[in-house]
């Protein structure tokens, strides 16, 4: 015990900061790109907590709620949303696991014009709650204890994960343009984390990547209408650095293809696009940590392209109740 108190201050940092970026959760998961953030899927102490703040303002000529990214040529929608959350990590048959929910809330407003009907609308309220799991599949084992956490270097990793949003959203079957989307709607994903170099705070480099199936369920009542879409390949590459001990960056990239949605019959086009943009994240303290980041789409030069922009900014809170408990000891700095 004595060694652990002697070591607790080191220990604090690496569990805390984990515990934070844990909870940089997909603050985007139903919005623009659904982007996730850089560094979201690094693996941390079993037990651990975060609750994310979020905020992003987003717009372009697709509902930036809706992940199909349904566009509708001429529209002009603008989206300020701040989505609250909340992760927690644990072992499931020795490997690392995560389970988070997101609920997205706020107001979207534009103009859309849908078979010859131009909406001039806003909308404001709940989104639909996103549920997701992960678990690691190949890497190495759950961290359970402080020492294990001390010795950990992700290397190669890589994760199962699945989303699942309920239509539980506000929905006016009247209007073009909704906080809730009327359907089901997820995705399969496979997390990959590669570290690049050593794994010292201050100079740790990653490459990570994200591919997604995106499935959505049909909307029965779209302004009168019905609307399916076909399923959606996404995958997003993240290189991250650490510029200092606390402050870290990344080039993010993201290419969406597929995800062709018909409403009652008439099919429209696939989407084929690709957005770039960045994320600087700083830690606070122990147990706060913040991130600043905008994505654009690039190849968006004709009408029927998808056109979104948006930044994002997120506070987040992590704890573990191992880590709490040896600060109130004397074992914090």
């Amino acid at each position: 015990m004595k060694q652990e108190q002697r070591h607790a201050p080191r220990f604090t940092r690496l569990c805390l900061l984990a515990a934070a970026v844990i909870a940089l959760l997909m603050a985007s998961a139903p919005a623009a790109f659904a982007q996730v953030p850089p560094r979201f899927y690094w693996k941390t102490l079993s037990g651990a907590n975060a609750v994310p703040v979020i905020f992003m303002a987003m717009n372009g000529n697709a509902n930036p709620m809706d992940p199909g990214h349904t566009v509708i040529k001429g529209a002009n929608i603008e989206a300020t949303v701040a989505p609250v959350g909340y992760a927690h990590t644990f072992a499931l048959f020795d490997r690392a696991a995560m389970v988070a929910v997101l609920v997205p809330m706020g107001r979207i407003s534009g103009e859309a014009t849908i078979f010859g009907t131009t909406f001039r609308q806003s909308a404001s309220g709940l989104g639909d709650p996103l549920v997701e799991f992960d678990v690691n599949v190949i890497g190495k084992k759950a961290i359970r204890n402080l020492p294990d956490l001390l010795r950990y270097e992700p290397g190669f990793s890589a994760d199962l994960l699945v989303d699942v949003a309920i239509p539980l959203g506000e929905y006016d079957d009247d209007q073009a343009l909704n906080i809730g989307q009327n359907r089901w709607y997820g995705r399969v994903a496979a997390p990959i984390v590669w570290q690049l170099g050593g794994w010292v705070p201050g100079r740790r480099t990653t490459l990570e990547f994200l591919p997604s199936l995106w499935l959505f369920g049909d909307n029965s009542d779209f302004v009168g209408h019905t609307m399916e879409t076909d399923p959606m390949v996404q995958v997003e590459g993240h290189l991250t650095r650490d510029f200092a001990k606390h402050l870290w960056g990344s080039l993010d990239a993201t290419w969406i293809t597929g995800g062709a949605a018909t409403i009652d019959g008439v099919a429209g086009d696939e989407l084929n696009n690709i957005a770039v943009g960045y994320t600087l994240g700083y830690q606070i303290n122990d147990n706060l940590s913040a991130t600043l980041g905008y994505m654009a789409t690039v190849n968006d030069s004709d009408p029927g392209d998808l056109q979104l922009d948006g930044f994002r900014f997120s506070v987040v809170f992590g704890w573990h109740p191992l880590i709490e408990g040896m600060k109130r000891l004397g074992g914090g700095e």
